[in-house]
């Protein structure tokens, strides 16, 4: 897999939405020991690491009473080698298309998909290593295994 710094460096990622972000990061380093690796504006996102090789993506929510429930809200992010080719076999077998493969300015190509349950899977393939700097980001501390990079 190829590395970007600009997306944690594990497989499968949660992403998950909070009302509050920086209140989410706090009470999830204090009661889990998450540690911050990445922050994307001061409330969007940001990117968590767990144990040595965990990670999740703490999202904003937009527009949503936090007293609804809306499993929609939560997706599971899953890095491939070629999403496109990932794209076009999941919409062979029924997939709904939430967003179709789309090349993001952090290095990213990437597609959001439901399955038949309505689960949402993101699938993201790198194209290239961006610091998360280039794009108006904040390293807090850099992911264990790109420490040296």
């Amino acid at each position: 897999m190829k590395v970007n710094r600009s997306t944690p460096p594990a497989t499968v990622v949660p992403v998950l939405a909070y009302p509050d972000v920086r209140a989410a990061v706090a009470w999830l380093g204090a009661a889990f020991g998450f540690v911050e690796r990445t922050r994307i504006g001061e409330s969007h996102r940001s990117q968590m690491s767990i144990g040595a090789d965990g990670a999740v993506i703490v999202a904003e929510r937009r527009g949503q009473d936090p007293a609804q429930r809306d499993d929609s809200r939560n997706l599971t992010r899953v890095r491939v080698e070629d999403v496109t080719a990932q794209f076009e076999r999941a919409c062979a077998h029924g997939a709904t298309v939430v967003e179709p493969v789309t090349d993001r300015e952090y290095g990213e190509r990437d597609c959001t998909l439901e399955d038949l349950a309505g689960h949402r899977w993101q699938f993201a393939e790198t194209l290239a290593d961006v610091a998360p700097e280039e794009f108006g980001c904040e390293t807090v501390a850099p992911w264990p295994d790109r420490a040296t990079s």
